[in-house]
């Protein structure tokens, strides 16, 4: 699968599609593809706060249990219930919708990186 070069992605392995204050998160194919099939998302509660690299939920899958890594500081708007409800959207549209929650951010990020910058860190 072909990156989208219309979002940045963290170290981790999370993607965010930002416009203007809000950004939309979700986990790349090759976390996804890694992680093998996802049965349960912990995901933050709308209304909470999460800080720019830290541990804000969950990804549970057949082969482990991965921590979710905050790619930006702010309240977190919403919750995909449809990803909730059916976790394997995360394995089958992860850049669509398996998405994972919006937050409306402060400016303050992770390190993000462009999808040529993630393609390396991918291959290495």
């Amino acid at each position: 699968m072909s990156l989208p070069t219309d979002r940045q992605y963290t170290a981790e392995h999370e993607w965010v599609q930002i416009s203007g204050d809000v950004a939309r998160v979700g986990v790349t194919d090759y976390a996804a593809s890694s992680l093998g099939d996802v049965v349960y998302l912990d995901l933050p509660d709308a209304g909470s706060t999460i800080t720019a690299g830290e541990t804000c939920g969950e990804i549970e899958s057949t082969k482990s249990v991965s921590d979710l890594y905050a790619p930006a500081t702010g309240e977190v708007l919403e919750v995909n219930q449809a990803a909730v409800d059916n976790p394997e959207l995360v394995n089958t549209d992860p850049f669509g919708e398996g998405w994972l929650f919006t937050v409306r951010t402060g400016g303050d990020t992770a390190e993000l990186l462009d999808a040529d910058a993630y393609t390396t860190l991918t291959q290495s």
